[in-house]
C-alpha cells in the first residue's frame, strides 16, 4: 500500500514506547486488510530502544514515523501525530490493538450520520473475545481514594467505587458516556482542535479522563459497540511499571485539580496516598511471599510487579506526584 497522496478520511495516530512486536501486529491489521476509507497511519515513537523505528521504516514504508529522542509521554506524542495528520477524522489508537476489517469505515459511517457527536469509542474485547470495560463514569475523589488500602479495608467508599467501575455497564447498547477508555478514540479533527487536544502535562495516566471531560463539555461522547477492536491491554504498563505507577498517581491528582477539586481536598487526597503507599508495599511483599510458598507462581509474579511499582513510586515518584 503506497502512502496516500489524495484526500484522507482517517488519520490513525499511534504513540509507541518499546512495544515493537505489538505495534507490528497493530499496523498489519490496519494496512493488510480493507478498512473502507482512505487512511494514513502516523506513529510517534518515544525514544524506543527495541528497534521499533527500524521495523516501521523497513516493514511499513507507507507509515509516517516520527522519532522522539526520549519518552515525551503519551499525550504529547499524540499531539505530535495530530499535527502531522491530514485526515478529516483522527483515530487515537493504542499500539496493543488489532483492528478488524472495515472498522474505520464503520466508524466514519456512524460519525457522518451523527454529526453532533464529539467522540466515539468502540467496544473493546481481549484476545480471548471477552468484552472489556470500554467506558466508565467520571471518577471522583471517593472512587480514587477507594484504591488505597487504608480506606478500602473500611468499606466506606466501596459503593462509590463499584458504581464507578461497573454500574450500568452495558456492552451491547450505543449510549452517551462520561469517559471512554483511551485505547481507541475516534473524533473529527475540528472537535479535537476546539477542545484543546491532549493535555501534555499528563505523561501516562489520566489523559483519557481529561480528554473525555473536555470533549463532554461541548459535545456528546458516545460508546458504539457495533464497532469493536481487540485490545490486549497493559502490555506497556507491565514493561515499564515504575514509570507507569508514578505517572498514573500524578495523573489522577492532576485530573482532580483540573476538574474542580479544592486545594485543601487535593492535599488531603495526596496525604492519604502518601501514607498508604508503604502499607500497600508491605502488603504486596507479604502477598508475594505467601503466593510463592503455595506454588502460585503467576499470581506471585503479579504481586512482585506491584511491589516494583510501589517501590519506584516511593523512591522516585514523590516529586511528580506532589507537584501535580
Amino acid at each position: 500500500m503506497a502512502r496516500e497522496t489524495g484526500p484522507i478520511d482517517v488519520s490513525v495516530c499511534i504513540a509507541n514506547w518499546n512495544c515493537c512486536d505489538m505495534l507490528r501486529g497493530c499496523l498489519e491489521s490496519l494496512l493488510d486488510q480493507p478498512q473502507g476509507v482512505s487512511l494514513e497511519v502516523i506513529v510517534v515513537d518515544n525514544g524506543s530502544t527495541d528497534g521499533t523505528p527500524a521495523m516501521v521504516l523497513n516493514d511499513f514504508p507507507e507509515v509516517i514515523c516520527q522519532c522522539n529522542p526520549t519518552n515525551f509521554g503519551f499525550a504529547r506524542a499524540n499531539n505530535q501525530a495530530s499535527r502531522r495528520a491530514r485526515g478529516r477524522y483522527l483515530f487515537f489508537l493504542n499500539n496493543d490493538t488489532i483492528i478488524p476489517p472495515d472498522t474505520l469505515g464503520r466508524l466514519v459511517d456512524y460519525a457522518e450520520i451523527h454529526p453532533s457527536v464529539g467522540m466515539i469509542g468502540p467496544r473493546l474485547r481481549d484476545d480471548k473475545g471477552k468484552p472489556q470495560v470500554s467506558y466508565r463514569l467520571r471518577p471522583t475523589m471517593a472512587t480514587l481514594l477507594h484504591r488505597t488500602s487504608l480506606l478500602r479495608w473500611t468499606g466506606l467508599l466501596r459503593r462509590s467505587y463499584r458504581r464507578y467501575r461497573r454500574r450500568d455497564f452495558d456492552p451491547e447498547s450505543t449510549r452517551p458516556v462520561d469517559v471512554l477508555m483511551g485505547a481507541a478514540l475516534f473524533l473529527r479533527r475540528e472537535v479535537f482542535v476546539n477542545c484543546g487536544g491532549w493535555d501534555e502535562q499528563y505523561l501516562f495516566g489520566g489523559e483519557d479522563l481529561d480528554l473525555s471531560f473536555q470533549v463532554n463539555r461541548r459535545y456528546p461522547v458516545m460508546y458504539h459497540p457495533e464497532v469493536e477492536i481487540i485490545h490486549f491491554g497493559r502490555v506497556s504498563t507491565r514493561q515499564h511499571i515504575g514509570f507507569v505507577s508514578t505517572q498514573m498517581a500524578a495523573g489522577f491528582a492532576r485530573y482532580l485539580r483540573k476538574t474542580g477539586c479544592s486545594r485543601p481536598a487535593l492535599w488531603a487526597y495526596k496525604a492519604v496516598v502518601l501514607l498508604d503507599t508503604p502499607v500497600q508495599l508491605v502488603g504486596k511483599v507479604l502477598q508475594y511471599g505467601w503466593r510463592r510458598a503455595h506454588g502460585r507462581r503467576d499470581s506471585a509474579d503479579k504481586s512482585w510487579l506491584a511491589v516494583r511499582g510501589l517501590w519506584y513510586f516511593l523512591c522516585r515518584g514523590l516529586g511528580p506526584f506532589l507537584k501535580a
